[in-house]
């Protein structure tokens, strides 16, 4: 199948030069020329207009930030199709949530197009390496076809069922999670290293007890120890996850009192300037407000 891929990011970059490298014939776009050119020298062919992807290409990958676009990319590829339009699928590889995705699966399948949830988890690094988690959703007939293509950008494929957004939801509720667990740890480290710990002790102690996690594991200390921060994701994303994440719940009548926490926290954050900025930098928010650096 000829690819299509919108949307070249800090991840989509990432995965769009891993399928170029894979010999796979890909032709990019991106409203940051910059980003097509760098995927340009790589090998991947600039589509003039998403229009013009979508007479070219069979299968077309999104890696968007907020859903109205996703939405706004996904009618532009679909409007004034002719008989001449190669475009079969349009995997979506953001984060778009399970309502707008089910939408955006409506609207599509009128132009007999499938779409598929493919929301991705594990970072620039996972992207780079190809062992991005991915949880797929839509029709199976769809997945199995496009089964192996995925698997060149991540090691562990988990496939939710043929309902548009069941992908989105696994993937709101992980970023929740996430989230949950990185603010906590950098409001627990602030809170030792204010009665005097040690960071990097409290860290050892966390890893050999019951409040070992990936943020304790490997976030942190990537990041905070040394005061390196590098962006693998940023506070602002996180928000609208969060924000995606109980506004489903809302929908269903369902309560998330941590849910709200984090994201009033999240929020308070993206205030403070910290929105473009990775998710566990959001330490500096409570190291303001307590006077000691964590390092």
């Amino acid at each position: 199948m000829k690819l299509g891929f919108i949307g070249l990011g800090n991840i989509g970059s990432v995965m769009a030069r891993r399928l170029v490298e894979q010999g796979h014939a890909l032709t990019v776009h991106d409203i940051n020329p910059a980003a097509t050119q760098s995927l340009a020298a790589a090998g991947a062919t600039v589509a003039t207009s998403i229009t013009d992807m979508a007479r070219t290409c069979d299968t077309v990958l999104l890696s968007l930030p907020m859903p109205d676009i996703v939405r706004a990319v996904a009618n532009e590829l679909t409007n004034g199709l002719t008989t001449e339009t190669r475009i079969q699928h349009i995997i979506d590889l953001s984060t778009t949530g399970a309502s707008m995705s089910a939408t955006i699966a409506d609207d599509v399948a009128r132009q007999n197009i499938a779409w598929l949830d493919a929301p991705v988890s594990g970072g620039v690094s996972g992207a780079a390496n190809g062992t991005l988690a991915i949880m797929v959703s839509g029709p199976e007939s769809v997945y199995r076809e496009t089964e192996l293509l995925l698997r060149q950008i991540g090691s562990r494929i988990f496939y939710l069922g043929d309902k548009a957004g069941q992908a989105q939801t696994m993937k709101v509720v992980n970023n929740f999670m996430a989230a949950a667990s990185i603010i906590s740890c950098c409001e627990g480290l602030v809170f030792g290293a204010k009665a005097g710990i040690d960071t990097a002790t409290m860290l050892d102690v966390l890893n050999a007890s019951s409040g070992r996690t990936y943020a304790t594991e490997k976030r942190v200390p990537d990041a905070v120890l040394g005061r390196r921060f590098p962006t693998v994701f940023t506070a602002g994303l996180m928000h609208k996850d969060v924000k995606l994440c109980l506004d489903e719940a809302g929908k269903m009548g369902m309560p998330m009192w941590m849910g709200s926490a984090v994201q009033q926290f999240l929020a308070f954050a993206v205030s403070q300037g910290a929105g473009n900025r990775d998710l566990v930098e959001v330490i500096k928010c409570y190291e303001s407000l307590t006077g000691v650096e964590v390092n």
